[in-house]
Formats: structure tokens, C-alpha cells, sequence
């Protein structure tokens, strides 16, 4: 997305489009899966004496009308990202926490299909897969002395498979 398609989507919600708002778009840009922390620091760098707090309105303002994500994985803080509209899942390290997207295998939102909605109308499924990056990877088997796999074979994303079910 460019600042101004940006622009455009923030002005076609019907919200008045200000710099901290193209700023934090652009941040995310360059940056998916980022903290409010870390949006901030790059706007405020931009954009001098933008407060941490006006940064989470933006974030917020900007995520209600759907033009951020915000994912939440367990023991991380939330990150905001600017792929939306599809159902994507994501990959996070275990040692590092680097987050990466996962594209949904089967189908269109929601990718997964539950066994029972409970009456639920079901809209997206969010999946957090678990797992080294390449780099901790990398790092992990150096410092094995030559073992071919981590050593917590449920952290080795290679022996992940999904298959699709039918739930008559």
C-alpha cells in the first residue's frame, strides 16, 4: 500500500486523513507485525513530539474501520499489521518471537472449518502456528555440535501438516 492509497482508504472510511495516521500506515509499511512501541518510534521520528498515547488512538482508529489488523499472540504484545480482508495466519518464533504471515491452505475466510458453530456465524479462524525462524534455527543447530533437528522436535515447523476433514 502507498501513502496515497492510504490516504484514500483512510478518507473512503470517512475519517479525516492526518499525518500521524498516514505516518503510522507507512511505519507498518515498512515494518508488518509491529508493536505500538514500535509504530510509535518511527512516527514520532517523523513526526517529533507525537505521543505514545495518540499513537494507540491512531492504531485503534485505524484498525476499527479495517485497515489494520491487530494480533495478539500469547505472551507478546499486540502487533498491528496492514493485511486484511483475507484469512492469513502467522508463524511465530518461539525463541526470538519474529512473526511471519501463513497463508491459509483450504479455501477462502474462515480457512478452517469448526466441527460445530454453536449457532456461531463464522467469519475468520485465527491460528498461531509455534516454531524457530530460520535464524534461531540456524543458531540452534550450530550450537548442537552436528544434530540434524532442534532439540524439541514439536518446535520444528517441518513436521507440521494440515490436512482438510470433512465435518458432516
Amino acid at each position: 500500500m502507498t501513502s496515497l492509497e492510504a490516504s484514500t482508504r483512510i478518507r473512503d472510511a470517512g475519517l479525516r486523513v492526518t499525518a500521524p495516521r498516514v505516518a503510522a500506515i507507512e511505519a507498518l509499511i515498512d515494518h508488518s507485525h509491529a508493536t505500538a512501541d514500535e509504530v510509535f518510534t518511527r512516527v514520532a521520528a517523523r513526526l517529533p513530539g507525537t505521543s505514545l498515547q495518540a499513537t494507540y488512538g491512531v492504531l485503534a482508529a485505524l484498525t476499527g474501520i479495517g485497515i489494520l489488523r491487530r494480533i495478539e499472540p500469547a505472551g507478546s504484545p499486540a502487533r498491528y499489521e496492514l493485511r486484511t480482508g483475507d484469512n492469513h495466519h502467522h508463524v511465530v518464533c518461539s525463541i526470538c518471537g519474529a512473526i511471519a504471515d501463513v497463508d491459509c491452505v483450504f479455501g477462502e475466510a474462515p480457512c478452517l472449518a469448526p466441527s460445530s458453530t454453536s449457532g456461531y456465524l463464522v467469519t475468520t479462524a485465527e491460528v498461531t502456528f509455534w516454531g524457530l525462524c530460520p535464524e534461531c534455527r540456524a543458531s540452534e543447530l550450530d550450537g548442537a555440535a552436528g544434530a540434524a533437528e532442534p532439540s524439541d522436535p514439536e518446535l520444528s515447523l517441518s513436521s507440521i501438516s494440515i490436512s482438510k476433514e470433512s465435518h458432516d
